[in-house]
């Protein structure tokens, strides 16, 4: 019999509000130990929103599942729609918009477990998805 403590479901899993129009949900499971080297979770960002310029200390990857977004990464925008991935590198800045009219989700894998988020305007760093990290840094 499969192991169901190995699938996760995201509409079994809190969504976390970014404010602004930006909602979370972080497919996180219990796996998420030293030897995952990967971190997940799907963001749903209402038309004009986004998070503000910022890094990571890991890589990350982002592919767009539904809508149209605007990618900058290290200052380039990139045009971007459903099923377009990219990559950032760690310590790249970068950022996403939605520019469509309607919600655009994306689902995000981190190089790592331990992420943080540094925000380029300020310098600040925090703990990936932590309560600091969903108080600050929202595009609207």
């Amino acid at each position: 019999m499969p192991d169901a403590s190995k699938v996760l479901h995201p509409e079994d899993i809190a969504e976390i509000s970014r404010g602004a129009g930006v909602k979370t949900r972080p497919l996180i499971g219990k796996w998420n130990c030293e030897s995952n080297r990967i971190t997940s979770g799907i963001t749903a960002f209402a038309p004009g929103t986004g998070l503000a310029e910022h890094t990571h200390n890991v890589e990350e990857s982002v592919m767009v599942i539904e809508g149209e977004a605007a990618a900058y990464v290290d200052g380039v925008r990139y045009e971007l729609a459903a099923g377009d991935v990219t990559w950032v590198p760690a310590g790249v800045r970068h950022y996403f918009e939605n520019r469509g009219q309607g919600t655009m989700r994306i689902y995000w894998v981190y190089g790592g477990h331990d992420v943080t988020r540094t925000l380029t305007a300020t310098g600040e760093t925090f703990e990936h998805l932590s309560e600091r990290d969903l108080n600050v840094g929202r595009r609207a």
